[in-house]
């Protein structure tokens, strides 16, 4: 009797991680030289799963992206799960970015990637779960063909691939 196999797609943060690249870039920031005397600062909500940055002026800000992006991957947190929002003006002439932390699969997005699935023309099944996208077949070479496909083609957020039977 053929068995089927599953796995699931879903995008994710360790947010232990997360919050310890945060924790390393604000221990940088906090000893820097080109940052001393100076506005620059992170914080990180994990609630909202937003990071908010604030320096002095924009140029300062990249800087401050910067080190977070250098900590993040060296933690081993995607860095292209930040989205960044609209730079403003904030108090004491400093400017706040607001960076949003991308979690789960939205249902426009997975509508998408089942399509592209079922585009391959392999014979699996996907299914949307909540934020997350069921995938089974008989083979597990095809599962592996599915992996496959969206680690080169998949969306810029990113994806992990979990609970494998």
């Amino acid at each position: 009797m053929a068995e089927n196999h599953s796995f699931d797609i879903v995008s994710e943060i360790n947010h232990a991680e997360m919050h310890n690249a945060v924790v390393q870039a604000q221990h940088e920031i906090a000893v820097r030289y080109d940052f001393k005397g100076t506005h620059a600062g992170i914080e990180f909500n994990k609630k909202e799963n937003t990071i908010t940055l604030t320096a002095d002026h924009k140029d300062q800000l990249d800087a401050v992206l910067q080190v977070l992006k250098e900590k993040m991957a060296r933690r081993g947190v995607a860095v292209n799960a930040l989205k960044r929002g609209k730079l403003e003006e904030a108090s004491h002439d400093t400017v706040r970015e607001t960076l949003s932390l991308h979690v789960g699969i939205d249902t426009d997005t997975a509508r998408k990637m089942v399509k592209e699935i079922k585009g391959l023309g392999l014979k699996v099944q996907a299914q949307i779960m909540e934020n997350r996208i069921r995938v089974t077949g008989k083979k597990k070479d095809d599962l592996q063909a599915v992996i496959a496909y969206f680690r080169e083609h998949g969306p810029d957020f990113p994806l992990q691939y979990v609970n494998f039977t």
